[in-house]
């Protein structure tokens, strides 16, 4: 087995064409992720619902997928044809997956700028640019508000049980075959993966916007 970034698939590999970003590609990528790879070094149970909302998303995109293929190519064909923002939709299922990556792409792009810094403190600020404002936006005294405030919670209990930084750089660059990857290869693979995710994220949420079907980032 080689270190962790070599065993899954990254989002700079995934094809982004006029039509859009492939899917399967995608969710492979996606499957990589459930912040159960990147995030297996934690060893508690505070990040399984974490973990299980992402993993039900996917599965949200992926059974329209199956259901529709030549509909769902893309990602943007996807939700064009589904044409449903309601709950439960893939097109709902995907706006928030992609919020979830989106807080796992700026959690680790601000750990990756900030060697010094400690995982809990990247990912509390990844999640006040990303989750957090939609968290923290709907009102109180609803039941959607009372779903948010919970899912705040949920979030901000399993940021509290990040690894320490070392503990999980050294996991992503362990080789159970031999010699971990040097530090300035795990920073390029890092590296590139935050970039590929942070292309996806940009032009989906310019498409969500413009076509209606939601929000990724939460307006201001």
């Amino acid at each position: 087995m080689a270190p962790f970034l070599e065993t899954v698939k990254s989002f700079k590999d995934v094809p982004i064409t006029d039509d859009g970003v492939n899917t399967v590609a995608f969710l492979e990528a996606g499957d990589g992720v459930e912040l159960t790879g990147l995030m297996s070094s934690v060893g508690s149970k505070a990040f399984s619902p974490v973990i299980n909302d992402i993993q039900g998303n996917i599965t949200k995109v992926r059974e329209r997928y199956d259901a529709a293929p030549s509909q769902s190519a893309t990602l943007e064909q996807l939700v064009t044809k589904e044409n449903n923002n309601k709950v439960g939709s893939a097109t709902e299922g995907l706006m928030w997956l992609l919020r979830s990556l989106a807080f796992t792409g700026k959690s680790l792009q601000q750990a990756q700028s900030n060697p010094s810094e400690e995982l809990k403190v990247s990912f509390t600020k990844g999640y006040d640019v990303t989750l957090g404002p939609i968290h923290r936006g709907a009102g109180f005294f609803s039941i959607q508000g009372a779903i948010m405030k919970a899912a705040g919670l949920m979030f901000n209990t399993a940021i509290g049980y990040c690894p320490p930084r070392k503990n999980f750089y050294e996991k992503l660059a362990a080789n159970p075959n031999g010699e971990p990857c040097s530090q300035e290869m795990l920073d390029k693979q890092l590296n590139d993966w935050i970039t590929g995710l942070d292309t996806i994220i940009t032009r989906m949420d310019k498409f969500y916007t413009k076509g209606k079907h939601g929000e990724i980032f939460k307006s201001a």
